[in-house]
């Protein structure tokens, strides 16, 4: 089983206190540009994998999609979502996506939100998720950029004259980083960005749109915390489809 670090008290409580908890989509700085990889989910069967406190499946449903299912390794997270509601339109259940199998042509769209970087075997799951599609379907995920996560302390140097920079070591090393974030012993599994598409196109998928985020010149301006995203890129969006 993938490490459930959220049902930790001290990770899901730092966690909780995160922008993204609290405001939800709108808290994350590339809600926007993955929700523009989107496609019409009026009417769709969707699946969250890693659904968290099911801000997602909640959005999916007010905008029309047929049924959502959510799905996440952490009761905590599960308990949350369930008490927000609503009662009808979303299914939430317990699931250990390094393990997952979903029913064939069973959804027109898979997403996911920062979680493949929990799974081990990623070909795996693409090559499941590419199954449980529909002919035409989509999946459209985010995930850490591995630039983030193939450091073996990720973290900001500051050199004599104060300039950040993002040191980056073992990016050709594949494998399991363990880090400290919000509690000891996190453990992600790095992949190289030719690593992820050449598993989705192994899989049978065609490769929509990828994208390394960066905000934009309004985010900054709103949050001038953001600017430092500039540096680096810290998350990775993929759209593709079956």
């Amino acid at each position: 089983m993938a490490q459930n670090i959220y049902d930790q008290p001290e990770f899901f409580a730092g966690y909780s206190q995160l922008g993204r908890s609290i405001e939800g989509l709108d808290g994350a700085a590339e809600w926007p540009a993955l929700r523009a990889m989107l496609p019409e989910v009026g009417g769709l069967r969707i699946v969250d994998l890693g659904c968290g406190f099911g801000w997602f499946c909640r959005w999916a449903h007010e905008h029309g999609a047929s049924h959502v299912l959510g799905l996440d390794l952490s009761e905590k997270m599960l308990a949350r979502a369930r008490a927000v509601g609503p009662d009808t339109g979303i299914a939430y259940e317990r699931a250990d996506l390094d393990h997952l199998s979903l029913p064939p042509g069973g959804f027109d769209l898979v997403y996911s939100s920062l979680a493949l970087h929990y799974v081990e075997d990623v070909a795996r799951l693409f090559s499941m998720v590419h199954q449980a599609l529909s002919p035409g379907g989509h999946f459209v995920f985010s995930t850490e950029h591995p630039i983030y996560m193939a450091p073996t302390r990720p973290g900001w140097v500051i050199d004599a004259e104060g300039r950040r920079t993002w040191p980056v070591d073992r990016y050709l090393v594949e494998g399991p980083r363990e880090t400290d974030w919000l509690a000891k012993g996190v453990v992600k599994h790095h992949r190289t960005i030719g690593t992820t598409l050449n598993a989705l196109i192994k899989s049978g998928f065609t490769i929509g749109h990828v994208e390394e985020f960066r905000p934009t010149d309004a985010q900054v301006a709103a949050r001038p915390e953001l600017a430092e995203e500039l540096e680096r890129p810290m998350f990775l969006l993929v759209s593709a489809r079956r």
